[in-house]
C-alpha cells in the first residue's frame, strides 16, 4: 500500500470576490521508503502541497489518502497523533528555540507523545547522535552554525521514528559544503533506514540527491520521472 495517495488534488483560496487557484488537479503516489523530490519555482505550489501531505491544511477538492485514509477519516486528536507520530518536519528556518540547548530541542515533539518522560532523555540523545551532533548536545542552539541548527532540526524530526519526513527547502539557508551534510543525513535515513522523504526544492543539483522527481508548474504536474544519475554527497560528481 502507498504511504501516500492523491488523485486530482486542488486548493483555492478565496478572499473577498477574488479566487487564487494554487493547485490545480495534483495526483501522484509515494511507496513507503522511497525518497521523492517536489521541485518548481516559487509560486508553483509545492509549499501549499507539502502542508496539505502534512495535514497542516485542507485541499479544496480531490482526494488524499496517508496510508490508505483520508483526512475526513481521522479525529482533530487523531490527526495531532499522526502528524506527531508518522510524520516528521525539517523547515528552511529550522524553527528551533533560541534560549534552548540542543537536547531541550529535540525533546519537543516528545512532549506530546505517548512516551513516559523518563525516555525523553534517551530517545532525543539517540536522535542527536544519529546527526553527528553529540558534542554540541548541551550547546545553547544559537551557539551554533547554520548546518548544525538544521542538524538538530532533522534530529527533532526524528525523535518520534516518524515513517514519513517533509523536509522543505533544508538547504535553502545554507552553503554548499553545510547543505551536502544536511542531504547526505536524508539520503542515509532513506536508503539505511526505511524512512520515508519528501524534500522541496527549488533546486536541480538537490532534488537530483532524491530517487525520484515530481515537477510542479502552475499548480500542476509538469513530470514525474526517476533519478537516471542519483547525486552521492560529498564527491561532487554524478555516479
Amino acid at each position: 500500500m502507498s504511504i501516500i495517495e492523491t488523485r486530482n488534488i486542488t486548493k483555492t483560496y478565496v478572499e473577498g470576490d477574488v479566487e487564487t487557484n494554487v493547485l490545480r488537479g495534483v495526483s501522484f503516489s509515494v511507496e513507503p521508503g522511497e525518497f521523492v523530490a517536489i521541485m518548481g519555482p516559487s509560486g508553483s505550489g509545492k509549499s501549499t502541497l507539502l502542508h496539505i501531505l502534512g495535514f497542516l491544511d485542507h485541499h479544496t477538492g480531490g482526494t488524499y489518502q496517508f496510508k490508505g485514509k483520508t483526512i475526513d477519516d481521522y479525529t482533530s486528536e487523531e490527526l495531532s497523533h499522526v502528524r506527531n507520530k508518522s510524520m516528521g518536519f525539517v523547515f528552511q528556518a529550522f524553527n528551533l528555540l533560541a534560549r534552548s540547548t540542543v537536547l531541550e530541542n529535540v525533546k519537543l515533539p516528545l512532549l506530546y507523545s505517548d512516551e513516559p518522560e523518563s525516555r525523553w532523555d534517551e530517545l532525543a540523545t539517540r536522535a542527536i547522535e544519529s546527526v553527528g551532533l553529540s558534542h554540541r548536545i548541551n550547546y545553547d542552539v544559537s551557539q551554533l552554525s547554520g548546518g548544525e541548527k538544521q542538524r538538530v532540526a532533522i534530529a527533532r524530526a526524528l525523535v518520534n521514528n516518524p515513517e514519513l519526513i517533509f523536509a522543505d527547502e533544508p538547504t535553502g539557508n545554507l552553503d554548499s559544503k553545510s547543505g551536502e551534510a544536511v542531504i547526505e543525513i536524508l539520503q542515509h535515513l532513506s536508503e539505511q533506514k526505511g524512512h520515508t522523504i519528501i524534500l522541496i526544492t527549488h533546486e536541480t543539483h538537490t532534488a537530483e540527491h532524491a530517487r525520484r522527481i515530481i515537477r510542479i508548474m502552475d499548480g500542476q504536474v509538469a513530470s514525474d520521472e526517476p533519478v537516471a544519475h542519483q547525486r552521492k554527497p560529498g564527491d561532487g560528481k554524478l555516479k
